[in-house]
């Protein structure tokens, strides 16, 4: 069975893959991931990403013989753990950067809210968020959000600002009731290795009563290893896993949940349908 898979949430920038790069994304290929989307963390991620996008080789024959093209997208943002060393400017140099190269950026992020870290963070975490969801919003772009402790924050500022532009809730671990409420809000829920381990209830219950529109898949390799491979760095091969965890528990034959998932990807952040098979 020859499926489609997109990733869309992977770091394959940080140095836990970068080495090895080229394997990596081999071997993501060789299970069936055509595509992802590699979000930036600070800004010092910025123009290398850039300058990754826009040299992605055209790797491995197996997608060439699928008829499938290798693509990887890229977002850019400040990250909320690395929020306390930018300052408000860099939403200004983003907002250049993202003028310039709008067709190479398809999306803000990742940003978000982390009320995990230190209390002495959250006020130029909301600050930096909310600087950057404005952006979003100015130049229509969905976003990639990640949280922790966040959700009714996060849903607080996208409803202040009537964001309309969407984007995705990555590494959701909620429940159904959570998840309506950023569905609503027009996004996608990332799901990953969260729903391999038998604890996470309330995620699977999600994936099974929420309709198949909301769900993306995601990795977060190097970070989110699926049950079974706990302390081992994750990989965007991996999202075979997750998909076949995903399939576990939804009612629809696999094929129809790859061209449903692949689908979702695609729209939520617009992008052409053939630009990557």
């Amino acid at each position: 069975m020859s499926l489609r898979l997109f990733d869309s949430h992977c770091h394959l920038n940080l140095p836990e893959l970068a080495p090895q790069m080229d394997a990596h994304w081999q071997a993501a290929q060789a299970v069936g991931v055509a595509a992802l989307l590699i979000p930036a963390v600070e800004q010092a991620a910025w123009q290398p990403l850039l300058q990754l996008r826009q040299q992605q080789p055209d790797w491995q024959p197996l997608l060439q013989l699928r008829q499938q093209q290798p693509d990887w997208q890229i977002a850019l943002g400040i990250h909320p753990w690395w929020a306390a060393q930018h300052s408000l400017q860099v939403v200004t140099e983003l907002e250049t950067m993202l003028r310039e190269q709008q067709d190479a950026i398809c999306a803000i992020g990742e940003i978000g809210l982390d009320f995990a870290l230190a209390p002495e963070t959250f006020s130029m975490q909301q600050q930096l968020f909310e600087a950057q969801l404005a952006l979003a919003a100015r130049l229509n772009k969905p976003v990639i959000l990640h949280h922790r402790k966040s959700q009714p924050h996060l849903l607080a500022a996208i409803k202040r600002e009537n964001f309309a532009d969407g984007g995705i809730l990555h590494a959701f671990s909620g429940s159904p009731e959570q998840g309506q409420a950023f569905i609503d809000c027009g996004f996608k829920l990332g799901i990953g290795g969260t729903i391999s381990y038998e604890r996470a209830a309330k995620t699977r219950r999600a994936v099974e009563q929420l309709p198949l529109s909301a769900f993306v898949l995601e990795t977060d390799a190097p970070a989110m290893p699926l049950a079974g491979f706990q302390g081992q760095t994750n990989t965007p091969a991996q999202l075979a896993l997750v998909f076949q965890h995903f399939c576990q528990l939804r009612p629809e034959p696999p094929e129809q949940l790859a061209e449903a998932l692949w689908h979702n990807t695609q729209q939520v952040l617009r992008l052409d349908p053939t630009s990557a098979g």
